[in-house]
């Protein structure tokens, strides 16, 4: 502690690659956990919790062009009938909702919004997908028989056409057709780098008059409220069903998809594990750097204490206690350079949290894994000086000077 405190500001800049590398494993682990967070929010928010998607092709994933094409010649196409023989055959315990999806430019007076989602679904897809309306409401059974030309829209809309301002009552255009806005979708953010919130949900049957029947849709589907079955039992019955319709065997696979929230986490998991992979140990370089530091201050120390190391070693001391002497100073500035390094970091972190509004989790394995990795650092580095100090001849040692 001596030597410490007589060098002050070379223990701090030799605290300080230490300090660097640790709060810098906490940061990098803090805004993983962040990105997981936000992923499983907006998963929640854009695809419901409970819900589940059928379709020809439901893959969250890329999929190469062998892939895709031995799912498009595997898997049927979905139509208009299959969603009615699932509501007849099953609809006491599962609600369905079609799903289909279009692209279009959206215009109010001379303004226009390009490459808008626009969405075909039914009334019932408000409570499947839990969608968030911040202002006004979902469109009725009634309407969507009726084949209205109302609409929900996303918050990207509504700040476009009518800032400031409630969209209710407000028209737009969508392929020059004049759709009633009764409703706004709450904020969902950006999705695999897709904005969610430039989306216009209109009823199914009026996507219809518009661009034709689908050759083929998707199927959003939930266990109905009051039944108690979880997903999974529901998605077993929707599955089990268009077994039965496309006249499958035992043993034969099935020739649709599902797409679960499960699915989208375990996407996400396996996206976050490669950046944990990859950036994590880029981060710990910093702590190699750190250590090196110390490595090259302890030698110097060594060779600054090379009449002290003779004298304790003329008086009894033996190689064990010299080499132990230097090992716990290394380790001890290392040890404080983690301390530091967390505080850091819990400091940086609370900051963007609160201030910046940022999406960031501190977790005690990374903690651990940077106080394992410095203290780690601290004694590999000293070993080699305290080594060189333990084998100093003590007659040399006293002749230094």
């Amino acid at each position: 502690m001596d030597s410490i405190r007589a060098h002050r500001l070379r223990s701090f800049l030799t605290l300080l690659g230490v300090v660097i590398g640790v709060s810098s494993v906490i940061l990098v682990g803090a805004g993983i956990e962040g990105l997981g967070i936000t992923a499983e929010q907006l998963t929640s928010k854009s695809f419901g919790a409970e819900s589940y998607l059928l379709a020809q092709i439901a893959n969250v994933g890329r999929l190469t062009s062998k892939q895709r094409a031995a799912k498009l010649r595997a898997n049927r196409q979905l139509r208009r009938d299959d969603l009615t023989y699932l509501r007849t055959s099953t609809g006491d315990d599962v609600q369905y909702s079609p799903y289909s999806q279009r692209i279009e430019d959206v215009k109010r007076d001379e303004r226009t919004l390009e490459g808008c989602s626009i969405l075909g679904v039914s009334a019932v897809l408000a409570e499947i997908r839990d969608v968030g309306i911040v202002d006004g409401r979902f469109f009725t059974e009634q309407e969507e028989r009726n084949k209205s030309f109302v609409a929900v829209v996303g918050d990207e809309i509504r700040t476009n056409f009518f800032p400031g301002a409630s969209p209710l009552g407000q028209t737009i255009k969508v392929r020059g057709y004049d759709f009633v806005i009764i409703g706004v979708q709450e904020k969902l953010g950006s999705s695999f780098g897709r904005s969610q919130d430039n989306s216009v949900y209109m009823p199914d049957t009026t996507f219809e008059k518009l661009f034709g029947p689908a050759r083929s849709m998707s199927i959003f589907a939930r266990a109905k409220p009051g039944t108690g079955l979880s997903l999974d039992d529901s998605l077993e019955i929707t599955r089990g069903a268009m077994r039965i319709r496309n006249h499958l065997g035992p043993k034969s696979e099935d020739n649709f998809d599902f797409l679960t929230p499960d699915s989208i986490r375990g996407f996400i998991d396996n996206i976050l594990g490669l950046i944990r992979v990859v950036v994590v140990p880029i981060t710990m370089i910093s702590l190699v750097v750190g250590g090196i530091v110390i490595m090259n201050i302890m030698l110097v120390s060594v060779t600054e204490r090379t009449k002290e190391i003779g004298v304790r070693k003329s008086l009894g001391a033996r190689s064990a206690d010299i080499l132990a002497l230097i090992l716990i100073e290394s380790c001890m500035i290392s040890a404080l350079g983690g301390l530091l390094g967390i505080a850091f970091a819990w400091a940086l972190v609370e900051g963007l949290v609160q201030f910046a509004g940022a999406n960031m989790q501190i977790t005690y394995p990374y903690v651990l894994l940077a106080v394992f990795v410095s203290s780690g650092v601290g004694l590999i580095s000293g070993w080699y000086p305290a080594r060189r100090a333990a084998r100093l001849d003590p007659i040399e040692a006293l002749r230094s000077d």
